[in-house]
């Protein structure tokens, strides 16, 4: 086995397989690990790392930004109808782990021994941990790095203050926002969005007219965190910034804002060159909601990237607008199976009559997921007119779809009017 394997397993055992649940970090081991991290790989301290965090119960990036721009597909459809009985059922335990809040002084000072390592990686890993769990000192420690003169140790005073969640944090990180390092500033914008106040807005504003786009894009990831209505301007212009990235960072947080007074903003941008983008800004517009976005989302239904077509189709299902009924039935039609099948469940969330006949087509689709979708989406329009296409379905050699199709009828069935009969009365013969 290379060298590089052995070294990761040994360091996520030492700190997560062989340390029970519930006890507390034992110092020793973790110097023993950090002393063997400072001469590993990158890649192997990194993957130690995400040991050592999983471990503890907090996740970490190794990227600057904390995410990788947040876009989340459509989640999961309900199907309230699923089988019922059929195979095993997983139960989860949580396990709260007491973690580096529950460590001592002795296991603490071994990563502040580390905060000054000539390896940024686990620099940073020591001020993840400081910062997480608000060991003592720790500020003032933080705080000093960003004084030093050598930048990486500046990056990693800035990185732990955003760990911290102290408000006093601000002022040397608005200093930091200043730094001659372009990495120092980035992560400082990092370390602002982390803390999340509402008095940051005007500096972070100040971070999008920066010369480095690491430091643009971060600080319009940043300004989405704090969800300002007052960053809409700004962030309005980051829009037309020629680096994608930063179009893409400027395009997610006005979606987390979700002011529909971006809509006008956006809209252009489902036209940009770069997919990333478009994905961006269309995932935007699906929060926002507004009618407004329904026609240009429309067309994206055709978008070359396959991630841009799904994305726009799951933002026509958010809308709700019956308007996208004519896209989402081309939608039906793709060539992409999961294509097909969140067409379905968009045309299910808009519940409009005009959707029952392209549905009642998807029924007959050749993957099963796309006709339990169909089905689901004609329960929830809930019309007579599509009784007999589910009936039908109620013979399909899924048990999904039969299950689906069965739960679209009772659905229909609970909708219709209750008819009062009442026998007439005979007249005794004489």
């Amino acid at each position: 086995m290379p060298r590089w394997p052995l070294m990761f397993l040994f360091a996520a055992n030492a700190l997560a397989v062989q340390q029970p649940p519930a006890a507390r970090p034992d110092s020793a081991r973790v110097a023993r690990v950090l002393a063997l991290l400072e001469t590993s790989d990158s890649t192997v301290c990194e993957l130690a790392a995400q040991a050592i965090s999983n471990a503890w119960g907090w996740s970490w990036e190794p990227q600057l930004l904390p995410t990788p721009m947040p876009m989340p597909m459509p989640a999961p459809m309900p199907m309230p109808m699923m089988r019922q009985g059929h195979g095993p059922r997983a139960r989860v335990h949580l396990n709260h782990r007491a973690g580096w809040r529950g460590a001592d002084s002795a296991a603490f000072g071994a990563f502040r021994a580390v905060l000054r390592d000539d390896n940024r990686c686990v620099r940073n890993i020591a001020a993840r941990v400081l910062g997480r769990a608000g060991a003592p000192g720790s500020y003032d420690a933080f705080a000093a790095l960003l004084r030093e003169a050598a930048p990486g140790l500046r990056e990693t005073g800035a990185l732990g203050l955003g760990e911290l969640e102290d408000r006093r944090a601000l002022r040397p990180l608005q200093d930091a926002l200043r730094d001659r390092d372009a990495r120092v500033r980035a992560m400082a914008a990092r370390a602002v969005g982390e803390l999340a106040d509402s008095g940051s807005v005007a500096m972070l504003t100040n971070a999008l007219g920066d010369d480095a786009a690491p430091v643009r894009q971060t600080a319009a990831w940043a300004l989405g965190r704090l969800e300002s209505p007052g960053a809409l301007s700004a962030l309005g212009g980051a829009l037309k910034d020629a680096s994608p990235d930063v179009r893409r960072a400027a395009a997610w947080a006005l979606g987390e804002i979700e002011d529909r007074a971006a809509v006008d903003l956006l809209l252009p941008l489902l036209r940009d060159r770069d997919a990333g983008v478009r994905l961006a800004a269309t995932h935007a517009l699906g929060r926002l909601e507004s009618p407004r976005a329904v026609r240009d989302l429309g067309a994206l239904v055709r978008d070359t990237s396959s991630d841009v077509k799904r994305a726009a189709i799951w933002a026509l299902g958010q809308i709700e607008d019956p308007s996208a009924v004519a896209a989402l039935s081309i939608a039906l039609k793709d060539s992409d199976p999961r294509a097909r099948q969140l067409g379905a469940w968009a045309l299910g969330q808009i519940e409009t009559p005009d959707a029952i006949d392209p549905l009642a087509g998807a029924l007959k689709d050749r993957e099963p997921d796309v006709r339990v979708a169909a089905a689901w989406a004609l329960g929830q329009i809930e019309s007579s007119r599509a009784v007999e296409p589910l009936k039908a379905a109620l013979r399909d050699e899924s048990p999904d779809v039969q299950d689906a199709a069965g739960w679209a009828l009772d659905q229909i069935d609970d909708e219709r009017p209750v008819r009062v009969r009442v026998r007439p009365r005979l007249r005794k013969p004489i």
